[in-house]
């Protein structure tokens, strides 16, 4: 895993990025060859800005390719819809040129060298694309793995390893601690079932090690009191063995922090959970920046969205309520109203659920364009919330969800924010589980959370919301 921004992304992903990046820029090169000669290619490039020029198509491009989840763990995998998408793209590509050249005409790449070049493009993308699930899916070239450890952690681990092959790893079985030096061994078989091999001591531990030619052991105890043969991983760790803690790795492959297995001393003594007063500043300056520039760009179109809500249901423009930030201090956060003015007379607060009758055709719209959430810079720019953070709660659901969830108020010791990495990493949650899991998101924010990470998630926002995810 290599750490950008303060978030974790497979090595194989990002080499694969940065090949693509490569080959699409080695594409429009060899376009601008064919289309001018030698000589004046050479001129192009040199005097005429061709190289630049052709560095933000293949920026564009790569993004247009994120955007479109082509180096997501969900559809790597899926060869018929990574070549579908890889088709989609130059659409999207074009589209985004036109603004560029608009804002930007001196930038302008010839129309025959686009042609061309895309040309190229999809041929080389779908042939590495082919190339690069057939190198990766090998056996040999996968990291032999063990996990050390017991349940129910080492499922949930042994899930997230095997749905991730951009990661290289290849779990071969795990072993459980019994006590006094001995350990139960049970390895996986090619049909993906268990299979016990009894009862071994540690050297026959070392000799397991060496004919299943493992190369890294990951330790997912959840107790490791007098369970943890410390002398002998550490024999093997000084014989070239990679010993990796499971939690860690959890974290860095899924982007949020394991409750379950949280502890107290964790908290304490992790490098993370520590807000420093730089970071203060820097969020409280960039929260106030963008939200008088939001505000503003946000001006044109209140008229029509305050027009579009008077005449779809009675009631007020803006909708008001009651939500818990930082210190557990409550606050009125402002949206735009997207339910009908008495929605909650009969039931009192409640979360909205699918298809909630309670939202209007134009809430509706305005909730999967999130421009109800424009009043929020108010809140952002008074200073109850910032820009990037956990999702303020409501505080008639605080306590219970404090009794229900273990570390929930730990997401009150910073600010709010108007979206975060738990609303960019999963769905809207409208129950308590929905809860939990938006809570080991928001935890591995707060504990990693910087000016990088928070760059991140804005951008992640801008795909979130034009794929009209997480909304309801």
């Amino acid at each position: 895993m290599i750490r950008l921004l303060n978030a974790y992304f497979p090595s194989r992903t990002i080499f694969l990025g940065v090949s693509e990046a490569c080959l699409v820029t080695l594409a429009f090169l060899v376009a601008t060859v064919l289309r001018f000669g030698k000589d004046d290619a050479t001129v192009m490039l040199r005097y005429e800005q061709g190289l630049f020029k052709i560095l933000v198509v293949a920026g564009v491009f790569i993004t247009c390719m994120y955007y479109f989840d082509l180096y997501d763990t969900s559809i790597l995998s899926n060869r018929r819809e990574v070549t579908i998408r890889l088709i989609q793209v130059p659409g999207i590509m074009c589209i985004f040129l036109a603004a560029i050249y608009y804002l930007f005409p001196q930038l302008k790449l010839g129309r025959g060298i686009t042609i061309i070049g895309l040309l190229f493009v999809l041929v080389a993308l779908i042939v590495w694309r082919g190339l690069f699930f057939a190198l990766n899916g090998q056996p040999q070239f996968a990291q032999r793995t063990m996990i050390f450890g017991d349940e129910p952690f080492v499922s949930r681990l042994h899930r997230e390893l095997g749905s991730r092959p951009e990661l290289g790893v290849r779990v071969i079985g795990h072993v459980l601690p019994a006590g006094k030096g001995s350990f139960d061994f049970l390895s996986k078989l090619p049909s993906g079932t268990v299979r016990s091999e009894g009862k071994i001591n540690e050297s026959e531990f070392l000799e397991a090690i060496e004919q299943q030619r493992v190369s890294r052991i990951i330790i997912a105890l959840e107790d490791r009191r007098e369970r943890l043969p410390l002398e002998l991983l550490l024999h093997m760790k000084s014989h070239g063995m990679v010993i990796q803690d499971g939690a860690e790795l959890y974290e860095q492959i899924t982007g949020k922090i394991p409750i379950e297995s949280l502890r107290l001393g964790t908290l304490l003594f992790s490098s993370g959970f520590r807000v420093s007063q730089f970071l203060v500043i820097y969020k409280r300056m960039a929260s106030i920046m963008v939200s008088i520039f939001g505000l503003l760009l946000g001006l044109p179109v209140l008229p029509f969205v305050a027009l579009a809500i008077k005449l779809s249901s009675p009631g007020s423009l803006l909708y008001k309520q009651k939500r818990t930030g930082k210190d557990n201090k409550t606050f009125y956060c402002y949206k735009f109203r997207t339910m009908r003015a008495d929605a909650e007379a009969d039931t009192g607060p409640t979360w909205a659920g699918d298809e909630d009758p309670r939202i209007t055709k134009v809430g509706h719209f305005l909730r999967m364009s999130r421009l109800d959430e424009i009043p929020q810079l108010w809140n952002v720019l008074r200073g109850d919330m910032s820009l990037v953070g956990p999702r303020p709660e409501r505080p008639e659901f605080i306590e219970w969800l404090q009794k229900e969830i273990p570390y929930y108020n730990l997401r009150h010791t910073v600010r709010p924010g108007i979206t975060g990495w738990a609303q960019i990493r999963y769905k809207y949650g409208n129950t308590v589980e929905d809860t939990r899991e938006k809570l080991r998101y928001d935890l591995f924010y707060i504990k990693n959370m910087s000016p990088g990470l928070d760059v991140l998630v804005l951008f992640d926002t801008v795909k979130t919301i034009l794929l009209r995810r997480g909304a309801k």
